[in-house]
């Protein structure tokens, strides 16, 4: 049996992400010509059409989209397989390409760059920041080997591993956390006075469902896109927000005039580890794990 080229089944699967000839080809660093006579190559080879190919578009056929998804696990393997051989099957040596939700990165990043020197010293860490959804296609083209998520999420075709808790905080400015009702009742508090961030941010549906804000008329129509927004707006005495643990104990609240009070007691999100099914580096992820728990508010993985 004659295989097919291992890298003209990459052209094919960037052809598919980038859905565009001259694109796919800038991002393989070869000419449209080489990337357009790879897939002609494939068709020829597989004896089926891929393309579906009309003066200027194209589209995949079902057969063509068949390819492309097997073809991304076979690159993948085939790519875990090189970095083995490189490293001499050393779990603990090689690249890690690894993403992380903007929620998070900031309040992790440099305890986990200084546990990596010290227990990975061997792992050459990419990092990454970007949404969940973004991080997530990445995570399943191949582009990234893992992610730190907060959770719980669904991620098809993905293994997790929950590494702790991250509570919830309401944050208000001290001269309106006066008036707050003790111990703290988010009902009682004014319609549209509770900012949360952006929807395209797991974060914000985590604090709804975690601090019992469904449905509910307090929260604002001015959403933030980032926690450091959320801290200016609640610090300009405008109204309330709600925080990650995490974050208030990287001083995020520090030079304002912030207080925290702990949400509902199931008032949490988790935070994870996500990787694609039949990895080979469950190892090294399960070390990263050890690693990254202890550095979380409430540590749980055991």
């Amino acid at each position: 049996m004659k295989w097919p080229n291992l890298k003209h089944l990459h052209y094919l699967v960037t052809l598919h992400q980038e859905q565009h000839f001259h694109r796919a080809a800038q991002r393989c660093n070869v000419s449209q010509s080489t990337l357009s006579t790879a897939i002609q190559n494939l068709e020829e080879h597989f004896g089926s059409q891929l393309l579906e190919r009309e003066h200027k578009t194209f589209v995949f056929t079902s057969l063509g989209l068949d390819i492309v998804e097997r073809s991304k696990v076979l690159l993948q393997e085939a790519g875990e397989l090189v970095e083995y051989a490189q490293n001499a099957g050393n779990w603990q040596r090689g690249t890690l390409k690894l993403g992380v939700i903007p929620t998070i990165a900031p309040f992790l990043f440099e305890g986990m760059l200084g546990a990596f020197s010290t227990f990975l010293p061997e792992i050459n860490l990419e990092m990454q920041e970007d949404t969940t959804e973004k991080l997530l296609q990445q995570l399943t083209d191949g582009r990234l080997d893992l992610l730190i998520l907060a959770l719980p999420m669904e991620t098809p075709g993905c293994k997790q591993m929950i590494l702790g808790h991250d509570p919830f905080h309401l944050i208000a400015h001290e001269d309106m956390a006066e008036q707050l009702p003790n111990p703290v009742d988010i009902s009682t508090l004014p319609k549209k006075s509770i900012f949360l961030l952006q929807q395209e941010h797991c974060m914000t549906g985590h604090a709804v469902s975690a601090c019992n804000l469904q449905h509910s008329d307090q929260i604002s129509s001015v959403a933030a896109s980032s926690l450091y927004t959320l801290v200016q707006l609640a610090n300009s005495k405008m109204g309330y927000t709600f925080l990650p643990e995490l974050a208030i104990n990287q001083s995020i609240l520090e030079h304002t005039g912030l207080k925290s009070f702990p949400a509902e007691e199931q008032g949490f999100r988790e935070i994870g580890l996500v990787w694609r099914s039949g990895t080979t580096r469950m190892q090294l992820f399960r070390r990263i794990g050890e690693i990254i728990s202890p550095l979380l508010p409430i540590p749980t993985l055991k």
